[in-house]
């Protein structure tokens, strides 16, 4: 599909980039006059979209619902949209560009949310008080590699908890290697100095952690100014109340787009074992040298994961694995199975071929 140059270049305030481009290229065409602009909030019904110059107000149209509702999907903050704006009427969403990058959990009730889409980088914000908590950052880092960003690890707080930097150590060593991790006091800018090559022009971030965690400080210390109210933790279990209540996108000075999102209580990850394992890449990797395809990393000999991984880190994989299991129907069960077992064949032919060119 192709839209003139003029339309496309104020887009860039909003986070277009040549990956954006590419999409739009490969997408069908649809008819004339058609607009793109980039959804910011969603209010109910009413979707808030940004061209790069202005701010619209939309309404999806009956057909464009229908197509969403049949693939079980919804539009999220961070799509890019197409609309018609006809005079006298409001703005008409009628397509979307699919999504380069989609983060998606399973609520309590079973059903699939869209928590952003069209991310770069999710910094996972924990703070280093009671909500510390190496597992639940392991469940972020599992549903953000599963939907193709880029995580970094915050942990804030830390001006009143001195063991954050060996907090961070031990995270360390825990997860495998390549994430960032950065421990500091929100509210200060110096200490945010770390975040910014992650925040260029083009890019796009989203927050995301528990309430009280610290996300609204942050966002604000990166904005500059007050964007979000923040709140008091609650004593005894440092849990916040929530101070962000939809998920908005906007633009920070530094250029990047930043999506904010509300506290999430539970996080149940949507997908299927392979979304697992690239949260845990390094037990997919360490399988393939097991000495039975099988093997449950439990007590089999010649097992390669046991030993190797920290053994909360194994436990806390199990667990999820578990649940992964439980809510798939029993011939999705059998797929993950054949997909799993396909993987460990992989990986022993290519451990044995390395071993043989050494």
């Amino acid at each position: 599909m192709h839209l003139p140059e003029e339309h496309l270049l104020p887009l860039q305030q909003i986070g277009w980039n040549p990956a954006a481009g590419r999409v739009l290229a490969e997408h069908p065409d649809g008819e004339a006059g058609l607009r793109l602009a980039r959804l910011v909030e969603r209010q109910r019904g009413l979707l808030h979209l940004h061209s790069g110059l202005e701010l619209l107000e939309a309404v999806p149209t009956p057909a464009f619902e229908k197509d969403l509702a049949a693939r079980g999907e919804e539009p999220a903050v961070g799509d890019w949209l197409l609309f018609r704006q006809r005079p006298g009427e409001p703005a008409g969403v009628i397509d979307r560009l699919a999504p380069r990058t989609v983060l998606r959990r399973v609520t309590s009730n079973g059903t699939r949310q869209t928590l952003a889409a069209n991310v770069d980088t999710a910094f996972v914000v924990c703070g280093l008080d009671g909500d510390f908590n190496p597992r639940r950052i392991e469940r972020y880092l599992a549903l953000i590699r599963g939907g193709g960003v880029f995580p970094v690890i915050v942990l804030t707080k830390l001006d009143g908890h001195p063991e954050g930097q060996d907090r961070l150590t031990d995270l360390g060593r825990r997860l495998p290697p390549g994430i960032p991790m950065f421990a500091l006091d929100a509210r200060e800018p110096t200490a945010c100095e770390g975040l910014r090559p992650f925040l260029g022009a083009g890019e796009t971030v989203v927050l995301l952690g528990s309430s009280g965690a610290g996300k609204s400080t942050l966002m604000n210390t990166l904005a500059g100014e007050d964007w979000q109210r923040t709140g008091a933790v609650r004593e005894g279990d440092d849990r916040g109340r929530h101070t962000t209540t939809t998920r908005i996108l906007r633009r920070l000075p530094q250029g990047a787009c930043l999506i904010d999102t509300p506290g999430l209580r539970g996080l149940r990850l949507d997908g299927d074992d392979e979304t697992l394992d690239a949260g845990f890449s390094d037990i997919a990797a360490l399988a393939g040298r097991c000495r039975f395809r099988d093997c449950r990393h439990e007590d089999e000999p010649g097992c390669a994961v046991v030993g190797a991984v920290d053994p909360d880190r194994l436990a806390n994989y199990r667990k999820l694995l578990a649940e992964q299991r439980r809510r798939v129907s029993p011939i999705e069960a059998r797929q993950a199975e054949k997909a799993w077992g396909k993987m460990i064949h992989r990986s022993l032919k290519s451990f044995y071929r390395n071993r043989e060119r050494r």
